[in-house]
This record gives structure tokens, sequence and C-alpha cells, in this order.
């Protein structure tokens, strides 16, 4: 499992201090209850989502940051949220990476070694999709099962009335590998335009995602997996 949330971690999610709240004192924040209110209702609408983003990553040791951009889509079903990402080169007409979600399992496709990695988690598939739900659709009552939350106050990202919401997992073991996230959220849609995920070692990761689109039709042929013949799997 741990292994797993660490690659959908590098891949996917995006914090600033630990945080020591607790339910007893998100429930003594009137502004809390009501901004998590408003991420329940808009989450009742929620079907699916397409953004463009771009991801950074911060390595400690090296002191170096890499970074991504691409294209990725949520939708859900009635079994569960399905995921697909592209990461494209600078140029952003070549794929260099195409990642997908559905059910248990994450396949991530390498197209320049023509190698895709399928990862399984069959015993945690409510944990997985509390990772990646984070930024798109989640309602505020999930949010609030799975995170400790600690509200850090109102702040505009790209003229957008966001919360900057600072989360740490009430799972122990997810805690050693992703030490909390924080997510700048637009509780009126349930999508966050930001987030920061913190992981052990002093790394970190933000994704920023611009030109969000909400229950429109996705082409979701832009974003397969598309192996051949030679494609090369490894099941881990």
């Amino acid at each position: 499992m741990k292994k797993l949330l660490s690659k959908i971690t590098q891949f996917v999610v995006a914090s600033v201090v630990l945080s020591a709240a607790t339910l007893a004192a998100q429930a003594q924040s009137p502004q809390l209850t009501s901004l998590l209110a408003k991420m329940d209702a808009a989450s009742k609408s929620f079907r699916s989502a397409q953004a463009d983003f771009q991801w950074d990553y911060y390595e400690k040791i090296v002191h170096d940051t890499t970074t991504q951009t691409g294209s990725i889509y949520f939708q859900r079903e009635p079994a569960g949220t399905e995921m697909g990402a592209i990461i494209t080169d600078p140029s952003k007409t070549k794929v260099v990476k195409a990642i997908h979600f559905k059910g248990t399992e994450l396949q991530m496709f390498d197209p320049g070694v023509n190698q895709i990695t399928v990862l399984n988690e069959s015993s945690n598939q409510g944990e997985i999709e509390s990772f990646l739900t984070l930024g798109f659709g989640a309602g505020g009552t999930d949010l609030a099962k799975v995170w400790n939350i600690t509200d850090m106050g109102p702040e505009t990202i790209d003229g957008v009335a966001t919360e900057k919401l600072d989360l740490v997992n009430k799972n122990p073991e997810t805690r050693k590998s992703v030490l909390h996230v924080t997510i700048w959220v637009d509780a009126a849609r349930a999508v966050a335009l930001k987030q920061v995920a913190y992981q052990s070692g002093g790394n970190y990761r933000t994704a920023t995602y611009k030109n969000i689109h909400l229950n429109s039709s996705i082409d979701k042929s832009k974003f397969a997996v598309k192996t051949d013949k030679k494609s090369q799997t490894i099941r881990r």
C-alpha cells in the first residue's frame, strides 16, 4: 500500500506545517463547517472534471525541481472514480507518459521504452480514492472522514476565491510517506486549484490546475494507455 500511495502522490496529488487538528476542533469552527457543507452540495452534482495541470516536484537531496505538464480527467462511476492523465513534452505535442486508474488498478505507460507498469491494491481502494478525489469532486463529509482539517483562511488563486485547507491523513501508515497536504479549494465547484503534498525526507509536489471543465464530455481516447504487441508489462 505504501508503495502504491507513493506512486499516486508522485503522479497525481500534490501541505505547509503539520496540523494537530481533530474533528472536535473542526466542529468548533463555523467557517469550516459551512465550507464543508458547500463542498457536500457541490459534490452531489459532480460527474466529471477535466483540466490542464503543472506538477512541480522538489527533491531535497539534490535541491532540484522537476516540472511536468499535461491534462487530466476524473469521472465518477457507480463503482468508484476513474482517472486518466497524460504528461506531454515541452512542445505539448508528444505524450511522454500516460496514467490510468479504475477500480483497484493503476496503470502507467511510458511510450519511450514501450513499457506499462501496473499496480493493484484491492484491499485499499477507499484510501487510494481519497487521494485521487482530493481536489476533484470530494464532498466535505467525505474529506473529514479521511483527513484532519485545519482551515488556514481565504486566498485568491487566478482571480478565484478559494479556502486554504491543511490536511493530515488519519491513517498513521499513510503519514509515513505523505506527511500532509495543503489544498486551495473552490468550495462552490468542489475543485482544488492548487495542491501541495509534503512527503517524508523533505520532498514535496506542487500541483496547479487551470482550464477546469466540469460535467462536460470527455474524449477518453486522448488519455488512452496505448500499447502494442511489443509493449512490456510489469506488475507490482
